[in-house]
């Protein structure tokens, strides 16, 4: 059984859209796609290339990630680029409602609701399972429980608006931080692991009789 990682960047207030250029995503109307790019540095490429290199065995992806990155990467054919090589060698799971095809090199459509679908694939392959944007699927994972951890890069901006790594009805679940790094240019990289269940308390006073 695999476990599924979701590595995603976000800002101060949780929002992931479009981080890597202005035609990226513009639902909604976003108007700040790009917000990332000041931020990457070489500690982030560092980190990024440490995960994808060492960490993901195989790569799931929604629809619009997918098209994004099989515009780019495959044009990459740099052999000394590792998070090139890495990408357009390993396994590829795509959930989309109105692809038919990929063409991107090891790349395979999941069939049925995403849900069932990505549970299935847990289940078949060893190692990691890791998404990358994606936050349509995210959401969905979220709601099924299927998320085992969560490799957040959270960057210093604030936009206010924007689609959101959380989302309502995502189902309760206590994390425990593993790891924690800040880049250069002040991205804090931090994973969280499944702890359990949430526990609750209360600061209320116990009331006098």
């Amino acid at each position: 059984m695999s476990t599924l990682i979701v590595t995603a960047f976000v800002t101060l207030d949780g929002v992931m859209q479009a981080p890597g250029g202005p035609g990226e995503d513009v639902d909604a109307g976003f108007e700040h796609g790009g917000w990332q790019v000041p931020y990457v540095d070489e500690d982030f490429m560092r980190l990024m290339t440490e995960t994808f290199e060492h960490t993901a065995d195989h790569l799931l992806l929604g629809r619009r990630t997918y098209d994004i990155f099989a515009a780019h990467w495959p044009r990459v054919t740099d052999p000394d680029d590792p998070i090139a090589v890495k990408l357009n060698a390993m396994p590829k799971y795509v959930a989309s409602r109105t692809r038919e095809s990929l063409e991107w090199h090891n790349s395979r459509l999941l069939k049925g609701e995403a849900a069932e679908s990505v549970a299935r694939l847990k289940e078949q392959l060893d190692g990691v399972l890791m998404t990358q944007g994606s936050s349509d699927l995210i959401h969905t994972l979220q709601r099924h429980d299927l998320v085992d951890e969560y490799r957040l890069l959270v960057n210093p901006v604030i936009l206010g608006t924007g689609k959101r790594l959380f989302a309502e009805g995502a189902a309760p679940a206590a994390w425990k931080l593993t790891e924690s790094r800040a880049t250069g240019a002040g991205v804090q990289y931090c994973v969280y692991a499944r702890a359990g269940r949430p526990s609750y308390g209360s600061f209320q006073l116990d009331e006098q009789e």
